[in-house]
């Protein structure tokens, strides 16, 4: 039976690997790589730097276009939906077509695969469409927010105090309720505009274990925002694409 394995590569440093994911590694056939376009070529090249670095063995890394997502829907959730559907069926294709029936293939996971990523409902989403069959395994990797609290040499938490993690869409509604540290993924925007003056520190990142990291942090003033925003926005024209997350902490009493 065919093998898939989702494997963590951590937040851009080779050097993240676990031993675990290593092996892994040196186990598989066909490592399989959505493309996401010239603006985005740096995540293939990233992913092709650790193969050339870990893997031993012979192997073969077949690249699929990634499905094109609407970014301004009027239904948020059923155009995430869609999208999932569109590349649910690209993974079918790809494990059908490229993969023999007794081979390993892998899916090489920004950060952790269990954390604000889609391959694992992806790849559930395929076995239910029934048409392949194999059995997969999940190998963790060091996740985008560990990262960051490492670089800026923090917690992710205070003594005994509760840990939020959420996105930037979800934050503009407001602080969550009896939550002092929040973590912020998948914001498009800066929402911590909305937070200035508030006697909140943010410890913000981008490109994080990259050669291109960028680290800011401090107490959360208007002019820390906007420091923080025109760094986002240059950095982005910059490389054609970003990839940030930051913390927002309210010392606890």
């Amino acid at each position: 039976m065919r093998k898939i394995y989702a494997i963590g590569i951590g937040a851009g440093d080779p050097e993240h690997l676990t031993v675990q994911a290593i092996d892994r590694l040196n186990r598989v056939d066909v490592f399989f790589v959505l493309d996401k376009g010239a603006e985005k070529a740096d995540l293939v090249r990233l992913r092709q730097e650790i193969l050339d670095r870990f893997v031993t063995r012979s192997y073969r890394v077949v690249l699929a276009e990634d499905p094109p997502r609407d970014r301004t829907p009027a239904d948020y959730r059923a155009a995430v939906a869609d999208w999932h559907a569109a590349r649910a069926a690209v993974y079918e294709s790809l494990i059908l077509s490229s993969l023999p029936p007794d081979g390993v293939g892998a899916f090489l996971v920004w950060g952790d695969p269990s954390l604000y990523d889609s391959t694992i409902a992806l790849i559930e989403a395929v076995l239910a469409r029934g048409k392949v069959e194999f059995e997969y395994e999940v190998v963790p990797g060091i996740s985008s927010i560990s990262a960051l609290v490492a670089r800026h040499r923090t917690t992710m938490n205070q003594i005994g105090r509760a840990v939020q993690l959420t996105t930037g869409r979800r934050l503009a509604a407001g602080w969550p309720d009896g939550v002092d540290d929040v973590f912020v993924l998948l914001d498009a925007h800066t929402t911590f505009d909305r937070f200035t003056s508030s006697g909140l520190h943010i410890f913000w990142g981008a490109y994080v274990g990259t050669p291109d990291e960028i680290l800011l942090s401090g107490p959360l003033t208007p002019a820390l925002a906007e420091e923080i925003s025109q760094t986002r926005a240059a950095a982005r024209e910059r490389h054609g694409w970003i990839m940030d997350t930051y913390l927002l902490r309210r010392p606890a009493p």
